[in-house]
Order: C-alpha cells, then sequence, then structure tokens
C-alpha cells in the first residue's frame, strides 16, 4: 500500500514581475505595482509531499530527517533571504519570471532528483501567501 507524507518548509525572499525586454510602461500595465523595483517579498511556504511504499521495519515512506535535509539544502538554504531575479538561476531577469508556478517547477526539479530509490515526488507546492499557491506535480 502506498501512503504519501507530506513536509512545509519556510522562507523569506523578495520577487519582481518584471521583463527588462518591455518598457517601464508595458511592465507596469501588465504587472503593475508587482514590477515596481527593488520588488516586493513574501513569506514562502513550500510544501513537498512524497508517497511510497511504507518500510513494514521502520513505519515510514522516507526517513523525516532525509527529507528535512532535502529540504533545508534545496529550499531554505538555496532561496531565503534571496532576491528571485538576482540570486536564483533560472529565475533571473530576462529568464522566467519568478512566479510562485516558476518556483514550484525549479523545487520539484530539484528535489526529485534527490529522493530515494521508491519514493516518488507527488507534489510540491509554493504557497506565497494563505490566498495564492502553485502546485507542480510532474514535468512532462
Amino acid at each position: 500500500m502506498a501512503v504519501s507524507l507530506t513536509r512545509t518548509a519556510g522562507f523569506h525572499a523578495v520577487h519582481r514581475l518584471y521583463r527588462p525586454d518591455w518598457t517601464e510602461a508595458r511592465n507596469r500595465e501588465v504587472f503593475g505595482p508587482l514590477s515596481d523595483p527593488p520588488g516586493h517579498p513574501h513569506d514562502y511556504r513550500c510544501a513537498v509531499t512524497v508517497s511510497g511504499p511504507v518500510d513494514g521495519r521502520m513505519g515510514m515512506v522516507m526517513d523525516l530527517v532525509e527529507l528535512d535535509r532535502i529540504l533545508q539544502e534545496e529550499v531554505v538554504a538555496r532561496l531565503h533571504g534571496k532576491h528571485l531575479n538576482e540570486h536564483v538561476p533560472g529565475l533571473a531577469y530576462g529568464q522566467m519570471l519568478p512566479t510562485c508556478e516558476a518556483l514550484a517547477m525549479d523545487v520539484y526539479r530539484r528535489i526529485a532528483a534527490r529522493l530515494p530509490r521508491g519514493v516518488t515526488l507527488e507534489r510540491v507546492r509554493i504557497m506565497e501567501d494563505p490566498t495564492l499557491y502553485a502546485d507542480c506535480t510532474g514535468l512532462g
């Protein structure tokens, strides 16, 4: 029987919705005040759901210490206190806008590559605030 397990981690980061290939006026028209420099902060939450068979001897899908280590390295250490447009490759100015959707895909890709054999990444949820979040359930 497969069971899922979800762990949540938080990080504080700044982002700006701004395309350098557009004029200031076009950015302002499309993104409103979210395009204003230097950007705006969020206290993000990242929920990662993994699934797999429960180990009969340990009673768990995955060692929680290992999952916490992966979240610490791939989410918190990498994103906390950062300006996403300036410090996160792939989300830099001129590349993909650092939306919660783009962050969910980025984190999904990084965590999926680190999971132990037999454990499946079901979902990465990035929450900008209690009213807005994005889910990535695969990169196919």
